[in-house]
């Protein structure tokens, strides 16, 4: 009963976050002012899009904890939702981008800091992560491009 109980637990962590943080810092007015590369997606991909790394990013982190709760790979975790939940109050809601660009860069740094550590260990954790880092490098070319762009 535990091990379904904590993964419960780390999806409700990292979806409910997510969708919290979406829900409170959502693209207004002044986004849809911004200049924006030809590869930007349609708003309504964002959503369904980090559903599902939220989903794979607690799955990885329920692993990492049932194996090394006290471990360098669950510190690695944490800093990456924390970094991860600063992204959108920096973008959107301080209306940030050159800061959300350090942000998105750390928080890339830290996925493959996070993959390198558990490819070894836990290879489903670390491929759990490997859309995440796509997405990620993905948004954070995004990103660049809107901070250059503006």
């Amino acid at each position: 009963m535990r091990r379904p109980v904590t993964y419960l637990v780390f999806i409700a962590i990292a979806l409910g976050g997510g969708l919290l943080i979406g829900a409170n810092n959502l693209p207004g007015e002044w986004y849809q002012s911004l200049q924006k590369p030809p590869f930007n997606p349609p708003n309504w991909v964002f959503g369904p899009a980090w559903s599902i790394l939220y989903v794979l990013i607690g799955l990885a982190g329920a692993r990492t904890w049932l194996r090394e709760k006290g471990s360098v790979a669950m510190l690695i975790w944490a800093w990456q939702m924390v970094l991860n939940f600063l992204w959108a109050p920096l973008f959107f809601g301080l209306q940030w981008p050159e800061l959300a660009l350090v942000d998105i860069v750390a928080l890339l740094a830290v996925v493959l800091l996070f993959i390198g550590n558990r490819r070894r260990v836990d290879r489903k954790a670390a491929l759990f992560f490997l859309p995440y880092a796509a997405w990620l490098a993905f948004a954070t070319l995004l990103n660049a491009s809107i901070v250059y762009l503006n």
